[in-house]
């Protein structure tokens, strides 16, 4: 059972990504994130890992793709099924671990979509499993992360030094990056409301283990740049630019017997 803290955490992170994103997703992620998916043809199955309050699911289900949503929490499937609710767009949420998916059968998906959600999962490497028996043979896996090389939760930072020149130079210091861990962050939801959630960090090997491990090949890497919309946030968009703080993968589903079921194809 959630606790009240969880549940005004929940619905805090629902309202504040809205229907597009807060400003960091709309300008930053998703943009590249769509880009990597392409134009996906009309009733493509797809499987949103961790889909939080819907949003993604929402906006690829109106493109004509038939979406089924899964988070681990209850306050943000409920805010998605409300949503559902009120604008019917076929849209199925389930409350689940995406580590055990047992409500999904196998071969049932064409493409499965995770945005910004593994590094919030326990059993990542059990995630990556599962999606992988959930799609079919050549489908997708296509997923954002933060940079596993720049983005090392609290054992990284920014660095500004002032330069001969007047102009400071901007680096990124990063520790523990090796090390698969789990990191506290701390959200403010107003003056006074503060809240933790875990995250976990994995380095790009890790990934690119347990991706093979889950009968996937990776085909697609991107780096996130801002859009010229980011305009003035609390990390200036020349900083992101020049050191990127996101990872976008497209991973396709490697032959279970070598031939392939016939999955539709991609425009991306």
């Amino acid at each position: 059972m959630s606790t009240a803290r969880e549940e005004e955490f929940g619905l805090w992170y629902a309202e504040k990504q809205g229907e597009g994103g807060d400003l960091w997703h709309r300008t930053l992620i998703d943009p590249t994130l769509f880009a990597a998916l392409g134009r996906l043809p009309a009733g493509t199955r797809v499987l949103d890992v961790g889909c939080g309050n819907g949003y993604i699911a929402r906006r690829l289900a109106r493109a004509g793709a038939r979406v089924v949503g899964v988070d681990a929490s209850s306050e943000l499937v409920e805010y998605a099924r409300r949503r559902e609710r009120e604008e019917p767009l076929g849209v199925e949420y389930l409350l689940g671990d995406a580590a055990h998916l047992a409500t999904c059968a196998d071969a049932s998906f064409d493409v499965a979509v995770a945005n910004m959600s593994l590094m919030d999962i326990a059993d990542a490497e059990g995630a990556i499993r599962e999606v992988g028996r959930a799609v079919v043979d050549r489908g997708r896996f296509v997923f954002s992360l933060s940079h596993p090389c720049f983005d090392v939760d609290t054992r990284s930072a920014w660095v500004v030094e002032s330069g001969t020149s007047g102009e400071p130079t901007v680096f990124r210091k990063v520790t523990g990056y090796r090390t698969p861990h789990s990191d506290r962050f701390l959200w403010r939801l107003g003056p006074d409301r503060t809240r933790y959630t875990v995250g976990y960090h994995r380095p790009l090997e890790w990934y690119s283990r347990a991706l093979r491990a889950g009968g996937w090949a990776i085909v697609g890497l991107s780096e996130p740049s801002p859009a010229p919309e980011y305009g003035n946030q609390r990390v200036p968009k020349s900083w992101v630019e020049d050191i990127p703080m996101h990872l976008v993968v497209d991973a396709r589903r490697e032959p279970r017997d070598g031939a392939g079921t016939g999955a539709p194809s991609y425009d991306g």
